[in-house]
């Protein structure tokens, strides 16, 4: 009989691609599934982009690149990041990687063993819990809070420190609540580190672009105090509709990146060439189709937010950023997890229930709106129809 290592048979898949194959296989069998369950920007990416890609295709490179990625495009992403936020960043710092979950993995494997303890959102984007227990290290999870607009107390989070604390991740924007952590609490929180030098910052960022008016964004990385520490994760995916490019970088401490390297040549050695090519064309290229994207996906989040809370037994916050609403159904008289199922089976609703994020989860739904109007307006008639018929 086979032995298998019970760090991987013990992880668990990422729900939005089980109910993505649950949703197809409805949809293979004629069923008019509406999927608001995936998160991905359904535009296509920026015209120049493909041009770019397309000429890289043919025209190269077409052999391996630095592990750590092209430098042009490291010097992109440096430029790029250091404008943004005022602070400096160097080439040497960016490492490019096939999308934004290797940063976070890496980071739990660095930090992790026997023994250390790594903080994670809860609710959160469930790989981060996986990578953690993958790593061998003890997960620690804090709690993310509704009556915070999904925020945390950082307090809490502080509370949670111990000697053995290696690693906190954080994440804002969020999935799958889509709250923004609110300037105040980002820096009680990056004042109260200060205290806590051993712990390093896993900053996950990915939808830093998709933030609406009157959320106060702010990046760990404009904190001087946390600088040596901190590890920045972004990407392509989310900011200019290239989920399946699989693109992806980390800003690390410069004395990290060489076992960051190590780890990429024992992994998947380099980012594919042509990738980096149309990565290059994205970040250094015009940003309106962004801005486009971005006021689109306010108008969805209004659309979303008023029919959900017009929905029996219902609440739903208006989330400061990403594409997802984290409604409240506590009071439909369902569990989660079970109106999550009977949506799909019976309306045809493909959602993801919120336990799936973690146990603060539980009573709680992620809607993505990262689809069409009509299709989102067709969704919550179903979804009303169904609550309404009890």
């Amino acid at each position: 009989m086979l032995t298998l290592n019970p760090r991987i048979t013990g992880l668990e898949e990422e729900g939005a691609f089980a109910v993505l194959d649950l949703a197809l296989a409805l949809k293979a069998k004629g069923h008019p599934v509406i999927n608001l369950g995936i998160g991905q920007p359904d535009f296509p990416p920026p015209e120049h982009v493909l041009a770019a890609a397309e000429k890289a295709a043919r025209d190269g490179p077409h052999g391996y690149t630095s592990p750590v990625g092209m430098i042009e495009l490291r010097e992109a992403v440096s430029q790029h990041v250091g404008t943004r936020y005022d602070v400096d960043v160097h080439p040497d710092e960016v490492v490019i990687v096939p999308g934004g979950k290797v940063t976070f993995y890496f980071a739990c494997h660095l930090f992790g063993g026997p023994g250390a303890e790594i903080l994670y959102p809860d609710p959160g984007f469930p790989p981060y819990r996986e990578a953690v227990l993958s790593a061998g290290a003890t997960g620690k999870p804090y709690p993310i809070r509704e009556d915070r607009d999904f925020g945390f107390d950082p307090d809490e989070v502080l509370a949670l420190i111990t000697p053995a604390t290696r690693l906190i991740i954080l994440n804002s924007p969020a999935n799958p609540t889509g709250g923004v952590v609110e300037k105040a609490a980002m820096t009680a929180l990056a004042e109260g580190l200060e205290a806590h030098p051993h712990v390093a910052i896993l900053s996950d960022e990915i939808y830093s672009h998709l933030v609406f008016d009157g959320a106060g964004f702010v990046s760990l990385m404009q904190y001087p105090s946390l600088r040596d520490r901190v590890i920045l994760l972004d990407g392509w995916s989310k900011t200019f509709a290239m989920t399946g490019w699989r693109l992806g970088y980390g800003i690390w401490p410069r004395a990290l990146v060489e076992h960051v390297r190590k780890l990429i040549t024992v992994d998947h050695s380099c980012v594919n060439g042509i990738a980096q090519v149309a990565a290059l064309a994205a970040i250094t290229g015009p940003m309106d189709a962004i801005d486009s994207m971005r006021a689109r996906f306010a108008e969805r989040r209004k659309v979303v937010v008023d029919g959900l809370n017009e929905l029996p037994g219902v609440t739903c916050r208006l989330p400061g950023g990403a594409f997802y609403a984290f409604p409240n159904v506590t009071h439909t008289g369902l569990a989660s997890g079970d109106l999550a199922r009977r949506l799909l089976d019976e309306a045809h609703v493909a959602l993801i229930a919120g336990e799936a994020f973690g146990d603060n989860g539980k009573g709680f739904l992620r809607v993505s709106y990262a689809a069409g109007t009509d299709e989102i307006e067709q969704a919550l008639d179903r979804i009303k129809d169904f609550l309404e018929k009890g």
